[in-house]
């Protein structure tokens, strides 16, 4: 779980939701020596989505969610909902668990294809 809390904070605070990596694909090698002898950028396949609320976490993750949320800014938090919102199986997959694109505060995709979704429904 903390490696989870852990990705999604670098996720944020890049600002690069991994939605969008994980959708792009990989870019076109360039034709310069250098460009050449590096290995092409992975990305990993979504295989299953997880979405947890904040306040199902343990004291220690929601401590750290908090301060993602501090250290981010409000384009980065918006680039990350509207990745989400981006794709109707995610939509869905918030719904059926009560919650919305506008509630999502983080997010992770492990190297095993598991998308996390951290949610803070607004009471």
């Amino acid at each position: 779980m903390k490696r989870t809390i852990i990705l999604a904070a670098t996720l944020a605070l890049a600002g690069t939701p991994a939605l969008a990596q994980s959708a792009q694909p990989a870019p076109q090698a360039q034709t310069t020596p250098e460009a050449q002898t590096k290995a092409p950028e992975q990305r990993t396949e979504i295989k299953a989505v997880s979405i947890v609320d904040v306040s199902d976490l343990p004291a220690d993750s929601q401590t750290q969610i908090s301060q993602i949320e501090a250290d981010r800014s409000e384009d980065q938090l918006e680039a990350l909902q509207s990745s989400i919102e981006g794709s109707p199986a995610l939509v869905d997959a918030l719904e059926k668990q009560g919650a919305t694109p506008s509630d999502v505060v983080a997010a992770s995709l492990s190297q095993t294809g598991t998308l996390t979704i951290v949610t803070r429904k607004e009471t």
